[in-house]
């Protein structure tokens, strides 16, 4: 198993990697939308929802991968009333390629963000 950290990504906010790698399979923590320094980019759940795609795309380059090699999403959202909003920035990352989702409203986030997402993904 090889652990995947990255400085093009907001450090971890606990004990834990931004993915680990395993039989050519990657395994992303959640990412939040947190810039390099720690701070949340917005309150707009869709510039949220794009700050949370970046990070995720500079962990998967980190290991070895990118969004096309990507498996499985799954996306916590605080507010499912807006679903609607995050699956429109979803489609823009996801647009030929659409890898297996699950989403699902949570009572709470870290720092309160509105959405979470963590991915499985092929290294390349």
């Amino acid at each position: 198993m090889n652990v995947i950290n990255t400085k093009q990504a907001p450090e971890a906010l606990g004990p834990y990697s931004h993915a680990t790698e395993i039989n050519g399979f990657i395994f992303t923590s959640g990412q939040i939308p947190l810039n390099t320094k720690g701070e949340i980019v917005s309150e707009d759940v869709q510039v949220q929802t794009k700050q949370v795609f970046e990070n995720l795309k500079v962990v998967l380059d980190a290991a070895g991968s990118d969004l096309e090699s990507v498996i499985k999403a799954t996306i916590f959202i605080k507010d499912m009333n807006e679903f609607q909003q995050i699956n429109e920035v979803y489609g823009e990352y996801f647009s030929s390629h659409q890898p297996a989702r699950s989403c699902v409203e949570v009572a709470r986030l870290p720092k309160d963000v509105k959405v979470e997402i963590e991915l499985i993904a092929k290294v390349k």
